[in-house]
C-alpha cells in the first residue's frame, strides 16, 4: 500500500530588505538642522559650493589668505587648501541643512585664523580681548529668505562657546536704502545679526558695523 504524496508547502514569500532609518534631519519635510562641517560632511559641503566653490572660486579662503595670495591661487588649489582645513578636524565652519540637503553655511572661528583681518582698517581690533569671528554666510539659493542665516549665527554662538570663546564677532553690512545684492552681503547683514542677540560696538564704515555678542562672562 502507498501512502499518499503530502501537499508541497507553500514557499513564505520573500522579505524586503530593511530601509535604513531616516536621518532625523530627514524626520520632517522642511526641518531644520546645524552640524559642523567634519572630514564626513565634506561632500555635503562640495554639494553645497558647487563647482564654483559658492562665489567665483573662493571656497571661503578669501578671509585666510593676503589678496595677493588669493590673486596667485585658482579655484581648485582653494578648494585643496580648504579640505585640508577640514581633514585636520578644526571644524571651520557649520552647514545647516533642510530636510537633509545641504542649505546653508557659515565659518567661523578664533579671529587670528583670518589674516585678512589683520591689514583691514575699518575691521581692525576693537580691544585686546580675544575673540571668535564670523566671517561668511552661503546660502543656497532656493533656500534664501528663509532666516537660515539668523540659525547660523545662534548654532555659532553655541558651538564658539563650547569651545572656549567669550565673545563672538561679525563684521556684517548695512545697507542703505534699498535691497543689497546677494553676492555683496557675504558677511552677513546687520538686521540679522541683532536678532541673533549681537549688539555694534564699534562702526568705522558708514554701512560696515563691528557687531559682538558675549558668551560667557569674563573669569575673575
Amino acid at each position: 500500500m502507498t501512502r499518499a504524496k503530502s501537499p508541497a508547502r507553500a514557499k513564505a514569500p520573500k522579505r524586503a530588505p530593511k530601509k535604513a532609518p531616516a536621518r532625523a534631519s530627514d524626520a520632517k519635510a522642511g526641518a531644520v538642522v546645524v552640524h559642523p562641517v567634519t572630514p564626513a560632511r565634506w561632500d555635503d559641503l562640495a554639494k553645497l559650493f558647487g563647482p564654483r566653490g559658492a562665489c567665483a572660486g573662493c571656497w571661503c579662503m578669501w578671509p585666510r589668505v593676503t589678496s595677493a595670495e588669493f590673486r596667485a591661487g585658482n579655484g581648485d588649489q582653494r578648494r585643496r587648501a580648504f579640505k585640508r582645513i577640514v581633514a585636520r578636524g578644526d571644524r571651520p565652519g557649520l552647514i545647516a541643512y533642510v530636510g537633509g540637503e545641504p542649505a546653508a553655511w557659515c565659518a567661523f572661528g578664533p579671529r587670528a585664523e583670518y589674516r585678512r583681518l589683520a591689514t583691514s582698517k575699518t575691521f581692525a581690533p576693537v580691544d585686546d580681548e580675544p575673540v571668535w569671528s564670523v566671517l561668511c554666510f552661503f546660502v543656497a539659493r532656493p533656500f534664501r529668505r528663509r532666516g537660515l542665516s539668523v540659525r547660523l549665527l545662534e548654532a555659532a554662538a553655541a558651538h564658539a562657546r563650547a569651545r572656549g570663546a567669550r565673545i563672538l564677532e561679525g563684521y556684517p553690512t548695512e545697507p542703505g536704502s534699498g535691497r543689497a545684492a546677494d553676492a555683496f552681503v557675504w558677511t552677513g547683514l546687520a538686521s540679522q545679526f541683532r536678532r541673533a542677540g549681537f549688539s555694534e560696538v564699534v562702526r568705522r564704515s558708514r554701512t560696515r558695523p563691528i557687531m559682538r555678542r558675549t558668551l560667557r562672562a569674563r573669569a575673575r
